[in-house]
């Protein structure tokens, strides 16, 4: 897999996307930057192959991402932006660079401190990783770190807020059908004034012709859908589930991965 960064003026933004969208590239992560050159004395935070520089003048800060755990040695892009503007804030109300450091190093975006923010977790050798987006730029952003981990199959668990568009609800299993071997619908604790059925219809319609998903199950509860998934898991497997009830759904997870037993050990 490569990244690639390009700066583009943003008249020429949609023209961008619909010339990747026809290259098979669905992964695309938009920001808006203003830059007035670094020679000027101005503060910017950019990043510089594996790490992260902060700049003013001719001064400099380097991070190295490999010292930022949630980036992943830098694989998680949007997480990498995410440690930018943590940077950028930390920075600008004059926070000592050491405890900064120190900060970035240690930070761990568990369900205690990020709840529903990319949390991963082990479940008997697979990966879950428990997220809770539900639009499609937030789908795109999931993908391309999906993309930076190792899996022998995906699997995704999806619903969809009933209050976005029609438009808004297919686009997010157009995206993930993309990208997923399979995937598990289910309908939520709140459908936002949708009728029954609905919002699982247009997730439905967007997984028609998916190029890489192959397995589709329907179901009716949160819980219900992860326990399916989860019991489908091999080693090996990546699961990322896109929970609607948060503190629950990952209390749920929690269990289940801690009373799951260890593959090659006596249940």
């Amino acid at each position: 897999m490569k990244m690639i960064t390009a700066v583009i003026k943003p008249f020429k933004l949609e023209e961008v996307r619909e010339a990747l969208a026809e290259c098979g590239v669905t992964g695309l992560t938009v920001t808006e930057v203003k830059g007035f050159g670094r020679q000027k004395g101005h503060r910017t935070v950019y990043v510089d192959g594996d790490s992260i520089v902060a700049s003013e003048g001719s001064w400099r800060e380097t991070i190295h991402l490999r010292d930022v755990p949630i980036t992943r040695n830098g694989k998680i892009g949007f997480q990498v932006e995410n440690v930018m503007a943590s940077v950028a804030a930390a920075w600008g109300v004059g926070m000592p660079w050491q405890t900064i450091r120190r900060g970035l190093s240690g930070f761990v975006n568990d369900s205690d401190n990020a709840p529903g923010r990319f949390n991963i977790m082990d479940y008997r050798g697979a990966t879950v990783i428990a997220d809770y987006g539900h639009n499609p730029d937030a789908m795109r952003a999931l993908v391309q770190a999906v993309d930076a981990l190792p899996a022998k199959r995906r699997s995704v668990v999806i619903s969809g807020a009933g209050d976005r568009r029609d438009e808004d609800i297919r686009e997010q299993t157009v995206i993930l059908g993309a990208a997923f071997d399979d995937v598990i619908l289910y309908q939520d604790a709140a459908q936002r004034g949708r009728a029954d059925g609905e919002v699982m219809n247009l997730l439905r319609e967007g997984l028609a012709g998916a190029p890489r998903t192959k397995h589709v199950e329907e179901i009716r509860g949160e819980f219900i859908a992860i326990d399916a998934a989860l019991e489908r898991l091999q080693p090996g497997d990546l699961c990322l589930v896109l929970v609607d009830q948060v503190e629950e759904a990952l209390a749920h997870l929690a269990q289940r991965c801690t009373e799951a037993p260890v593959p090659g050990t006596a249940a």
